[in-house]
């Protein structure tokens, strides 16, 4: 019997992530609650219809929306709800997705949130048309905007909203005027909890990545206008059985398991002490910062974000007196056993917008500790205490 872990067995080395929850690295950590009941899932079968519709319940009881759906990840969440808003329910314009001809098809957003991700709205055959410029954006601008061709207003809702852009509550109130939904990539705005319920509520649909909140990876959230949710509910997996309809949605099927990881996440994101939770990644912080302390070349400071995680450990590097620059540490720090994942000069479209921010420095690394499991700040500290040494 082979004592090697499944990693092992495929010649993978794990890596410690100190990024946070990327893609790249697998998304999210599964708390012990939610794996319990994941696994008491996957032990019997059940109607998934049934389980979808419960859980979405379930879901909108806590946000405090009319309904809600779950979906696999935040980007099927954005594609299912332009879905919803191009075909709606009905089953000939749902079966000729993408193909939008004689329908509705533009999806309206705005110059200055123009984003990696908006190619999201477009997957299933919608279209955007900027409104406002790359300094400003005005209502009258949205209003002339929309036409006879408007499906849908999106809404990239993050912390680098501006006095500059239309703000949400503007978007939604221009949009019922003339009947049309706004559509929220709400990804991991999901902190404070009051915060969180709110952008939930605020648009006809908000689409969350569940993987923020402790949920498995390739799950999210779309919540909102019951009308709209079941519009949702048309162009997804099992809609292309129930309702004959050949939805668009057939390849973003989910387990019973993730589903119920969703629900489980999110019943715990809702009980837990966020204090204490903070805390605990002010301490990793701390015990990093206690290992590069006092090296010559290399200094810390902790920075407040207005992200979950609440903080990001900063550490920047003098070439001169270290001998390598940030980006040849990373490297170093990759290619150890377990390889260890930081910022640091990188391919600017894998950067978060927080990391982007970070980084504007050459020679920064940057930290995030939340996605880091027990103990591994103290190898990150020691593996980057040698390196910096």
């Amino acid at each position: 019997m082979s004592d090697k872990t499944i990693y092992e067995t495929l010649g993978i080395k794990h890596v410690i992530n100190a990024r946070g929850n990327q893609t790249l690295l697998g998304g999210s950590l599964l708390p012990e609650k939610v794996q319990i009941d994941m696994e008491e899932a996957s032990l019997h079968f059940v109607e998934m219809q049934e389980l979808l519709n419960k859980s979405g319940d379930y879901i909108a009881n806590i946000l405090g929306t009319e309904s809600a759906y779950i979906t696999s990840g935040c980007a099927a969440a954005i594609t299912l709800s332009t879905a919803a808003c191009m075909a709606g329910t009905d089953e000939n314009k749902i079966g000729k997705l993408p193909d939008t001809t004689n329908m509705k098809n533009e999806i309206l957003i705005q110059n200055l949130q123009r984003y990696r991700f908006d190619r999201c709205f477009t997957l299933a055959g919608g279209k955007l048309v900027e409104f406002g410029n790359s300094y400003k954006t005005t209502k009258e601008d949205l209003q002339n905007s929309i036409g006879d061709k408007t499906a849908a207003i999106a809404y990239v809702l993050n912390t680098d909203i501006t006095g500059n852009m239309l703000s949400l509550n503007d978007c939604v109130k221009i949009g019922r005027k003339h009947n049309i939904p706004v559509i929220t990539d709400s990804a991991s705005q999901i902190y404070p909890l009051d915060y969180f319920k709110n952008n939930a509520q605020t648009p006809d649909l908000a689409c969350f990545g569940a993987k923020y909140f402790g949920a498995p990876h390739s799950s999210g959230i779309v919540a909102g206008k019951k009308d709209l949710i079941e519009a949702v509910k048309s162009q997804g997996f099992i809609a292309y059985h129930h309702d004959g309809g050949l939805a668009y949605g057939r390849a973003m099927k989910l387990d019973r398991q993730e589903i119920v990881g969703v629900v489980s996440a999110l019943t715990a994101w809702f009980s837990l002490n966020h204090e204490d939770r903070l805390l605990s990644y002010d301490k990793k912080i701390e015990t990093i910062q206690s290992y590069i302390n006092g090296i010559n070349g290399v200094k810390s400071e902790v920075l407040q974000v207005k992200r979950f995680y609440g903080s990001t450990l900063k550490v920047n590097i003098e070439p001169k007196i270290i001998g390598k620059t940030a980006k040849q540490i990373a490297k170093e720090l990759d290619e150890g056993n377990p390889r260890i994942w930081v910022y640091a000069e990188s391919d600017p479209k894998n950067l978060s917008i927080d990391a982007k921010k970070l980084l504007t420095d050459a020679e920064t690394i940057a930290i995030n500790v939340h996605t880091l499991n027990e103990s591994e700040e103290e190898i990150l500290g020691e593996r980057l205490k040698q390196i910096l040494s």
